[in-house]
């Protein structure tokens, strides 16, 4: 069989629009989180398109929806996206939540996370079925659910659909613009915590008679604060590359300063607080949620020693519960990587920054099942934001940028595996 590969001139661009207005007109808010509509018209395109598809339900009305090639149904590079999207408030937007186009802006809830991506990888699915030759290896897509919230239908439980696991997958976050790309190789490690604390009830005009809980807490947040934002990560030399190009990547928006601080020493959110009766009493409970989070290649259990050890010395507060994970990156050398960064620079022709994520998401699930992956899509730092959008330039680059992928990634393989 031979094999083609689509150009930039392939892309089409008036169906690209049409399809990315068409899925932001499914109102996919998460919560509820409901997707069967949107998922019944990917599977509708892609089935028309020449694709064959299967679907896992892991939860009610929350499909996901995997794709392939006739008689390639162990794809070694998946291309993943999901279609569910964070909630939105109409009354606060000035334009159209569920999709607008203004000239060359597209606007709507999940236009830049990540519809605009799902819309390309759907133009990457019909270009290569249009060329009537399979990819240059084998390619499935993945349409997935629930990511918003972190629910259970997500990437890993999608992959049980084909008949093996692939080897690369590229997650359509957004990661840059036109004008600044780049391509998500590590994610950070996180810790969770809910706190809970008790105190002494008292009138509020003699709070000395009482306790707060809410002071309690809030006195534990700023100690973990200060002590854990004074460690200094010792960073593996192999994140230094990575490393370098996180913080040029930052400094931009933030600064170099706060860019180095971003990457060589944890992050303390207090993201939730909840506690007390009325304004006119000590509050004799409360809790609350915080986020640290640390750079990939740092050992979690012992910042959640120092955690601990820090909590244990507080009056009245503990730890009702905890998670946590440890980053994951990959090699910057890595095939995946390497091909990915290589398509994104001839297509826009500037600098691809090989970076970090701040946070973390199915890209470190799947790399901690052996699936090498990395995050790439172009659009506007706008994603949750009132007025979200994407410009068309990003969708046609991104769209282009996966077109080209499979015959970089299959020649880096073949290079790599020639030396």
């Amino acid at each position: 069989m031979t094999h083609s590969t689509p150009t930039e001139a392939d892309v089409d661009r008036a169906r690209l629009i049409e399809t990315t207005l068409e899925l932001l007109a499914f109102d996919t808010q998460n919560p509820p989180g409901e997707t069967d509509r949107i998922v019944d018209y990917l599977d509708d395109y892609l089935t028309r398109a020449g694709l064959e598809t299967a679907r896992l339900h892991c939860a009610p009305a929350k499909p996901n929806l995997v794709a392939w090639f006739p008689g390639q149904r162990d794809p070694e590079l998946i291309f993943q996206g999901h279609v569910d999207t964070v909630p939105f408030d109409r009354d606060g937007w000035t334009v159209d939540p569920l999709g607008e186009r203004d000239g060359e802006t597209i606007y709507g809830r999940g236009s830049t996370d990540m519809k605009g991506a799902v819309a390309a990888m759907v133009e990457t699915a019909r270009l290569y079925a249009a060329s009537a030759e399979d990819p240059p290896i084998p390619v499935g897509f993945a349409f997935v659910s629930d990511e918003e919230v972190s629910g259970d239908d997500t990437g890993v439980a999608a992959m049980g659909l084909f008949d093996s696991r692939p080897a690369a997958c590229v997650i359509g976050e957004q990661t840059g613009t036109p004008e600044r790309p780049s391509v998500t190789v590590a994610d950070k490690g996180a810790i969770w915590l809910r706190l809970t604390a008790t105190g002494t009830a008292a009138h509020g005009s003699r709070p000395m008679l009482g306790a707060s809980a809410i002071d309690r807490i809030y006195k534990t947040v700023d100690q973990l604060r200060t002590e854990l934002t004074e460690i200094t990560f010792d960073l593996d030399p192999a994140l230094d590359d990575i490393l370098t190009d996180s913080i040029d990547y930052y400094a931009q928006t933030m600064g170099e300063t706060t860019a180095q601080r971003l990457f060589n020493h944890p992050t303390v959110n207090l993201g939730m607080i909840s506690g007390g009766e009325a304004i006119n009493s000590v509050p004799a409970s409360t809790t609350a949620g915080v986020d640290i989070r640390l750079t990939a290649s740092v050992a979690t259990e012992p910042v959640l020693d120092r955690v601990r050890s820090v909590i244990i010395d507080q009056s009245g507060v503990e730890i009702d519960s905890v998670d946590w994970s440890e980053g994951t990156c990959e090699p910057v050398g890595a095939p995946l990587v390497a091909a990915t960064a290589e398509a994104a620079s001839t297509v826009t022709s500037q600098r691809v920054f090989r970076r970090s994520a701040t946070g973390g998401g199915d890209a470190k699930t799947l790399r901690n099942i052996g699936v090498s992956t990395v995050e790439f899509a172009l659009g506007t730092d706008t994603a949750h934001a009132v007025d979200e959008r994407t410009a068309i330039e990003a969708l046609v680059d991104t769209a282009d940028v996966y077109t080209q992928l499979p015959a970089l990634l299959a020649e880096t393989l073949q290079n790599t595996q020639a030396k």
